[in-house]
């Protein structure tokens, strides 16, 4: 990942809030460890093998759980676990739990300009970028990450978080 919560990968990339990347990282080591039999997993284990830390994950989750996208058990035996199969959750449906998608970016001329007349030069360009992000968001989702054989429980010389 990039600097300032933009994710960066070859000549690409994906800027997306803090939030919603950190959710997407919590619910993908769910989809990892998903199973019909409904293993539940700790938020402390997901922090930690996100390299994340313990009170966010506990929000993120509880947050995801709100929306139907996680569920969670108190107790013992408590954690959390996806509420549907890793292929029916969409990056789209995590990332709009944490960011109005449905607000297209500002005209760059400034907020009087686009809607109160004709349309700036950019509008066109900049409407057709937002539609494939969100087409984008909508495609994927989390099944590849199911038992996808992937050691991505750590990252790379990441540390262990207790915080």
């Amino acid at each position: 990942m990039g600097s300032a919560g933009v994710w960066v990968h070859a000549d690409t990339m994906l800027k997306i809030g803090k939030l919603a990347q950190q959710a997407i990282a919590a619910a993908s080591y769910l989809a990892e460890r998903y199973d019909e039999e409904a293993a539940r997993v700790s938020a402390a284990e997901i922090a930690d093998a996100r390299n994340l830390p313990r009170p966010l994950v506990s929000k993120v989750l509880a947050q995801l759980s709100q929306h139907g996208i996680t569920s969670g058990t108190t107790g013992p035996t408590g954690g959390y676990r996806l509420a549907k199969a890793p292929e029916e959750i969409s990056l789209h449906d995590i990332v709009a739990v944490f960011e109005r998608l449905d607000i297209r970016p500002m005209c760059p001329f400034g907020p009087n300009w686009c809607g109160n007349g004709p349309v700036c030069a950019l509008h066109n360009a900049i409407s057709e970028a937002a539609a494939q992000v969100d087409a984008f968001l909508s495609m994927q989702h989390l099944g590849p990450f199911r038992k996808s054989g992937c050691d991505t429980k750590k990252a790379p010389g990441a540390r262990r978080n207790k915080s």
